[in-house]
């Protein structure tokens, strides 16, 4: 019964391992693609895209945060 009990434990810390491994691999590239795709939409020139774009990708996690903090609002600004 033990057995059992230590089996069924060991098999809950791998799925839960391996779970939270999948979160932290897939918030970035979820993060990623929508601030791709929100540079890529916004009104930018294509100079301004293009340095956005590489900035995202060479920085995965902060260049797709700063884009969402600062230059979507500042993109946004100077088109009004």
């Amino acid at each position: 019964m033990t057995a059992v009990l230590a089996d069924t434990v060991h098999e809950g810390l791998r799925f839960a391992a391996v779970a939270g491994i999948a979160v932290l691999v897939a918030f970035p590239v979820l993060l990623f693609i929508g601030a791709l795709v929100s540079v890529l939409g916004s009104r930018l020139g294509a100079g301004m895209k293009f340095v956005w774009v590489v900035f995202a990708f060479c920085a995965p996690f902060l260049g797709p945060m700063l884009w969402f903090l600062v230059g979507k609002k500042s993109a946004e600004a100077s088109f009004r």
